[in-house]
């Protein structure tokens, strides 16, 4: 690290920092919050259940598939797994605290909160990658120089040994594999869903603390007291100084012919589970989560409900599994003849009755009865299962076309003399 903190000082001059950089603000919740010192924080976005529970399926769920698998490409272009000996190794332990899926899970935290995932490479004395960090994404900057080479900033970081002294690291973008998506403002720079997603947050915390209000005064919505007449000063101060010391579930007296009535709205009059509910349909949105997914309550109906797993892989998870292999891939400079790749189809795992007629179909199509097995139930091998078998009366168009022109036409008799009948003497 001595010979990257040297060089910062070198080259900080020739950078600039790329606009639109980290801040731990997620967005206005409402025009004028920043001047108002009213902003919504991420810490604080995490704390409603909707965005805590979208959030830690979907890093959850990477994380399930983790390790990405290293594939290799034979001479007729077909990819199987295989292992190396230089990228095997940091795929199976990333660093030496993390596994695999807190690796993969953490990755996409920082991607689903912050938009943007930073992965420091430590090298070897080969220059090969022998392990890999997630960094605190409000702790790197983005550095541009004038010839458009890449370069980001770093600020100490005990886990993963960067050490700064006076100044702070600068790196190239070959030591950093950076992961980002929705690049509004700047190509190297994402957004999290959560900048959309600061009004409805703060809605329903609003909703929330309200509730919380309303329960807490024993669910009576506010109210006042009116006085048929004028009250002397004295009899006001009297009736506060009862009010203030009035309990929850306490019998209340009033005098003065006092009358009270309801200013404030129940929880069914404020449909306060109608907007809860368009506050999570919303954060399900923005992240491209089916709402099925996060709540339990929201199912579709049963025939629709692989339907609903299969939407959740292909739009949510899909997206992300190969940005991850891209990156990388990238970061660990892996030759054209391989690649990382996300099994996925841990993510579906079909019924007794369709899986097995899933099974069926696939080796009526073509697939081994051991591809089968591997793939619909996690069965090893039998012998002789690696052979595919179709059926002989499949044959290509064109020669069923061919056939039937070649074909020779029956001969049509020619039709018979009628009988004359014998005459009868």
């Amino acid at each position: 690290m001595g010979l990257l903190t040297s060089i910062a000082a070198r080259v900080s001059s020739l950078l600039t920092v790329a606009r639109g950089g980290w801040s731990p603000i997620v967005h206005e919740p409402y025009t004028g919050a920043w001047q108002l010192n009213d902003p919504l924080p991420t810490e604080n976005a995490l704390a409603n259940p909707s965005v805590f529970a979208v959030v830690s399926r979907i890093a959850q769920d990477i994380a399930k598939i983790a390790p990405p698998l290293l594939l290799e490409q034979d001479d007729n272009g077909f990819w199987f797994e295989t292992t190396n000996s230089a990228y095997s190794p940091v795929l199976r332990r990333p660093n030496r605290y993390q596994t695999p899926q807190q690796f993969y899970e953490q990755w996409m935290l920082s991607k689903l909160l912050y938009g943007n995932t930073y992965v420091f490479n430590e090298r070897d004395d080969r220059s090969v990658v022998r392990a890999q960090y997630v960094l605190d994404p409000l702790k790197v900057k983005t550095l541009i120089a004038p010839d458009g080479s890449v370069y980001y900033e770093l600020q100490s970081n005990d886990l993963a040994g960067l050490a700064a002294a006076s100044e702070p690291i600068v790196v190239s973008a070959r030591e950093i594999g950076h992961d980002r998506w929705n690049c509004l403002f700047h190509p190297l720079q994402g957004v999290s869903p959560l900048y959309s997603l600061s009004g409805a947050v703060t809605q329903a915390q609003a909703i929330q603390a309200s509730s919380t209000t309303f329960f807490a005064k024993g669910g009576r919505p506010a109210g006042m007291l009116s006085a048929p007449t004028k009250l002397d000063p004295a009899s006001a101060d009297r009736i506060k100084a009862t009010l203030a010391n009035f309990k929850t579930g306490e019998i209340m007296l009033t005098d003065q012919g006092m009358v009270y009535h309801d200013i404030g709205g129940s929880a069914v009059e404020s449909e306060l589970i109608a907007q809860l509910g368009w506050t999570e349909e919303k954060i399900c949105e923005v992240f491209g989560i089916p709402i099925s997914i996060v709540n339990t309550n929201k199912q579709p109906p049963y025939a629709n409900a692989e339907a609903s797993q299969l939407q959740y892989k292909s739009q949510t998870i899909e997206p992300h599994s190969t940005s991850i292999a891209a990156v990388q891939g990238a970061a660990l400079d892996l030759p054209l003849y391989l690649k990382l790749e996300f099994d996925d189809t841990l993510l579906i795992w079909m019924d007794t009755a369709t899986r097995t007629t899933a099974a069926k179909t696939a080796i009526a199509a073509g697939m081994s009865v051991n591809e089968v097995r591997d793939t619909y139930y996690g069965l090893g091998p039998v012998p002789g299962g690696d052979l595919p078998y179709l059926q002989q009366q499949y044959y290509p168009i064109s020669e069923l076309a061919d056939r039937t022109a070649r074909a020779p036409v029956p001969a049509v008799p020619p039709p018979a003399a009628a009988a004359v009948p014998a005459e009868v003497p």
